[in-house]
């Protein structure tokens, strides 16, 4: 067991060595050795409090940030996003217009056979439009 006895928030983060010898009790030749490296690290409760105070500055940093940004970027946000892209509306049109075709087994209509859809067909124009 090893122990820290004098703990101070300054030697938080200090590297510490220990050599540990391992021999037999009737002779001094050592049979082996091993460094170990120790850190000096806060409780969880100090660790807990730092967390919070790191998040309040991160939190007022990132207002100040968002603000800041937000007064400057403005006009150049709106710009940027100016509505849906042109795939998009491709998109929508050709699914209603797959909506506005004629189903399968639809007898009285002018429109080519090889034009009429499928129930299931019908659906995924459908599901993608909505």
């Amino acid at each position: 067991v090893i122990r820290h006895r004098d703990v101070r928030a300054s030697y938080y983060g200090v590297i510490d060595k220990f050599r540990l010898q391992v021999s037999e009790q009737s002779q001094r030749k050592a049979l082996g050795k091993k460094e170990i490296i120790a850190t000096l690290l806060p409780s969880a409760k100090e660790q807990q409090q730092q967390k919070e105070e790191e998040e309040k500055r991160i939190k007022e940093h990132l207002a100040e940030s968002v603000f800041f940004e937000q007064t400057l970027c403005q006009p150049e946000n709106r710009t940027a996003s100016s509505g849906p892209s042109l795939l998009t509306v491709f998109l929508g049109v050709v699914c209603i217009a797959a909506l506005m075709l004629p189903t399968l087994g639809e007898m009285e209509s002018l429109v080519p056979l090889y034009l009429h859809l499928s129930v299931n067909q019908k659906l995924v124009a459908a599901y993608v439009l909505g």
